[in-house]
């Protein structure tokens, strides 16, 4: 079992072969205070990862580990691999995405969950993946997180985009427009401030001050620009409190943001995609994190897609899938300091 004193091992998937996921994964497994907090594990293709440590020049040796996990004691300048696959040259070739490839991606998601689950990593960080080659090897998840869900049975799960400055969960997220209205629903709202609540509180800091933003305008202005601020969401926000959740809302989001970002909360519920990821790219734009909340698991993920316009330049920032690392290690911490081992 591991203890506060061990560093987490972290599960870190590859992605799409032929994206940018490689490069960035050695870019950041040299990067010092990566090894200095956790025993990252690559779950990828051999062949790939070699291409990738060679093309950013990365002063990195792969050792493959078929079982096991990184000692303790780890070696600097070692990568520590997993193979999964074994890609051949028309499934690894830049910004051509195959169902083969896709097949990979599955494996290494799927391994990783596994590994979480039963205890033997402390969490996962994913490069990103193609999720149209994914479907084309016969896995028809719309991304990770569907996925994650079904491999951990989990039901009610929260997208969280987060950065030293700011988080944000999601009530609604890959959804047009025109359908938020109807989708933004008491339930699903105060699901959101739960699962927030609960997550932050165990992964992050106690008793979080959570801000839960209204839909319209000025919260409606009593009604002159919509009604769900105070059928739907103000309702919501009071049951929240009635459960002892530290939540404040509806809030307007022009001027909320100032305050969350001087510290005021520790979280941000935003009703619908671009309300909580403009805001947050604006300031986290190449070190922003993606966190699935509601897992037995932890998940983090860059926050980005694969960069095919940048894969095989040795160029793409490896920023975020650092911060996706750190962060995973971070909460695998607080997770063992708070509860033990138990996920």
């Amino acid at each position: 079992m591991e203890t506060s004193s061990t560093k987490p091992v972290i599960a870190v998937t590859m992605g799409d072969p032929t994206g940018v996921g490689p490069e960035i994964i050695a870019k950041a497994l040299i990067r010092p205070e990566v090894n200095a907090v956790c025993r990252p594990l690559v779950l990828g293709d051999m062949e790939t990862l070699e291409r990738g440590i060679k093309i950013v020049g990365a002063q990195l040796r792969i050792e493959t580990m078929g079982t096991g996990v990184p000692p303790e004691a780890t070696t600097p300048g070692v990568l520590y691999l997993r193979s999964l696959s074994d890609l051949s040259p028309a499934d690894r070739e830049f910004a051509k995405p195959t169902a083969a490839g896709g097949e990979a991606m599955f494996r290494y998601i799927t391994e990783a969950a596994h590994l979480c689950l039963s205890g033997d990593v402390a969490g996962m960080a994913t490069a990103p993946i193609n999720k149209e080659a994914m479907n084309r090897a016969g896995h028809k998840y719309p991304g990770h997180t569907e996925l994650l869900a079904e491999l951990t049975g989990t039901r009610d799960f929260v997208m969280m985009l987060a950065g030293d400055r700011l988080r944000v969960t999601l009530v609604t997220i890959h959804e047009a427009l025109a359908d938020v209205p109807r989708l933004v629903t008491h339930d699903k709202v105060l699901s959101t401030i739960r699962i927030t609540h609960r997550d932050l509180h165990r992964y992050f800091r106690a008793n979080p001050r959570i801000a839960v933003l209204a839909l319209n305008p000025h919260c409606g202005e009593g009604g002159m620009f919509g009604t769900e601020d105070d059928r739907i969401i103000k309702p919501a926000v009071e049951a929240a409190r009635a459960d002892g959740i530290d939540a404040s809302g509806p809030l307007s989001a022009d001027t909320l943001f100032h305050f969350a970002v001087q510290g005021d909360y520790d979280a941000v519920v935003c009703m619908y995609h671009d309300q909580g990821l403009i805001p947050l790219k604006l300031l986290h734009f190449d070190d922003g994190v993606n966190v699935t909340l509601g897992l037995p698991i932890i998940r983090t993920s860059v926050d980005h897609g694969t960069a095919y316009n940048l894969a095989g330049k040795g160029t793409a920032s490896e920023r975020s899938m650092v911060a996706a690392i750190l962060m995973a290690a971070e909460m695998a911490k607080q997770r063992i300091e708070t509860y033990g081992n138990a996920t």
